[in-house]
């Protein structure tokens, strides 16, 4: 005799079906698969890659060196815009900046790249539980319907408010506190030491679901003011802190690229425009790489708890600076400039099954992270991405790839080769007002603007060329 199973009233089986075409399409999202890697997603604001493990030995950054021996370190990785909300704009959406789109630190990228699915959203809807802690983008409702739940930043602790960055009233005007100290306070007394703890909480919350985990974090520091517990700073012997080798404007260098530094001149004690002294600029060096180990530790303890939940194994891990920052380079302190030391920042990332321990010089541009990540994951990638994935990368440090990095700044657009970095400054209308070329391979600094020497005429003509039919354009109108 032939078996046949029991059949389901028509009801029951029509109620089965509905809920799980509900639980698979509805609102797009894609249905769990509890097998897929985690993505641990670390954002520092105003990271240059002043690290040890990029080669720069007097930096104490143990956890990071640490992440890039077991992983994939790119030693040449550039943002897309060096300043905030447009380079977090730029890199969640998968998007290239424009004149008119990703153009200030106030960017948001529901604005900016409205219809466009944003990186945690995609990651959402293909069935990862999603997180935000902390600055991942630079508003924190900015994208939120990609968040699985509301996006936590951190309250001001009472030490940062009642001596950072309090705002006090001199000469009848309101300025920022100092741009540096040494904290008495502990980790847990700054506002990245509560988003470490609130993400190193949510792994243990997160180990516990059936579901793959898309968890952001973003650190604040080293962006000013560069304050930092007093073991950081004392890591770094004073009479060893020096003043950078470019400190000096780069010979032929136009107006277009040098300015005041805006952003420190709100803190007290910086004078309203010209250079600060040697003393201020050595404790701000001290400061700043003070912040970075204070990050690096903090960035250990999240890395710690993700081997003792058992979970690294299975978890994506990628961390990347928003943009670089000028210590003094080009008499300049911010980020705000076409000058390879704003553009270049650091990009890091381990993944399940992927060789250790390896580096790359292939140039590798911040929009290639969302659909890299998307790859790594099994994730089909949106058609709207500009950048590529870099995993053939990871599989072959020294495969052939990209010819160019490409950023801008405001009115200057910037091209990164092998060998040269050019910038042209340009009009609203296009009009061209300036331009650089550095030569990496004789003038790493970028001390020495060629771009007007007759001896480097075809390099200029060649990059001009390769700059304005590689930016790209949006596959739908902006």
């Amino acid at each position: 005799m032939k078996f046949s199973p029991p059949s389901l009233p028509t009801w029951l089986l029509a109620a089965s079906l509905f809920g799980l075409l509900w639980a698979t399409c509805f609102n797009g999202v894609a249905p769990v698969d509890a097998a897929r890697p985690n993505v641990l997603f670390i954002a520092v604001d105003d990271l240059r890659p002043e690290l040890n493990c990029y080669g720069r030995s007097h930096i104490h950054s143990p956890h990071i060196d640490a992440l890039a021996a077991s992983g994939m370190l790119f030693e040449r990785s550039y943002c897309m815009v060096p300043t905030c909300g447009a380079s977090r704009s730029s890199l969640m959406s998968g998007l290239r900046p424009s004149r008119k789109r990703f153009t200030s630190y106030l960017t948001r990228a529901d604005q900016d790249a409205a219809g466009y699915t944003t990186l945690n959203t995609h990651f959402k809807n293909n069935g990862y539980y999603t997180v935000s802690n902390g600055k991942v983008f630079h508003h924190r409702d900015d994208s939120e319907i990609g968040w699985s739940e509301p996006a936590w930043r951190p309250k001001a602790s009472p030490y940062r408010l009642a001596v950072n960055l309090d705002l006090q009233a001199r000469g009848g005007k309101r300025q920022r506190g100092p741009a540096y100290e040494s904290s008495p306070s502990e980790d847990q007394d700054h506002a990245d030491g509560m988003t470490a703890e609130k993400t190193i909480n949510d792994l243990r919350r997160l180990a516990k679901m059936d579901q793959p985990f898309f968890l952001a974090t973003g650190f604040m520091k080293p962006h000013l003011p560069f304050v930092a517990p007093k073991k950081y700073w004392d890591l770094y012997d004073p009479s060893e802190i020096h003043l950078p080798p470019n400190a000096q404007v780069p010979q032929d260098a136009p107006a277009e690229a040098i300015h005041n530094s805006g952003e420190l001149r709100a803190y007290h004690g910086i004078p309203a425009k010209g250079p600060v002294s040697d003393e201020t600029a050595r404790n701000m060096i001290h400061g700043y790489y003070a912040c970075v180990s204070f990050i690096d530790a903090q960035i250990g303890r999240i890395l710690s708890e993700l081997e003792t939940l058992e979970l690294a194994d299975n978890t994506i891990v990628v961390l990347w600076g928003d943009h670089g920052w000028n210590l003094g380079d080009h008499t300049l302190w911010c980020k705000h400039s076409c000058f390879e030391s704003s553009m270049h920042a650091p990009l890091i990332l381990r993944a399940p099954g992927m060789p250790r321990g390896q580096k790359t010089a292939g140039l590798t541009e911040f929009i290639d992270i969302y659909p890299s990540l998307c790859d790594l994951a099994g994730i089909e990638s949106p058609e709207h991405l500009q950048g590529r994935s870099f995993t053939p990368l990871l599989r072959d440090p020294v495969t052939p790839w990209k010819v160019a990095a490409i950023g801008r700044f405001q009115a200057g657009d910037t091209i990164r080769t092998d060998q040269f970095r050019f910038s042209e400054y340009t009009t609203p209308k296009g009009a061209q007002t300036a331009r650089m070329l550095y030569d990496h391979s004789e003038d790493p600094l970028e001390n020495i603007n060629l771009s007007e020497r007759s001896t480097h005429a075809d390099q200029v003509q060649e990059l001009t060329k390769l700059l304005q039919t590689g930016k790209g354009k949006d596959k739908r109108k902006n």
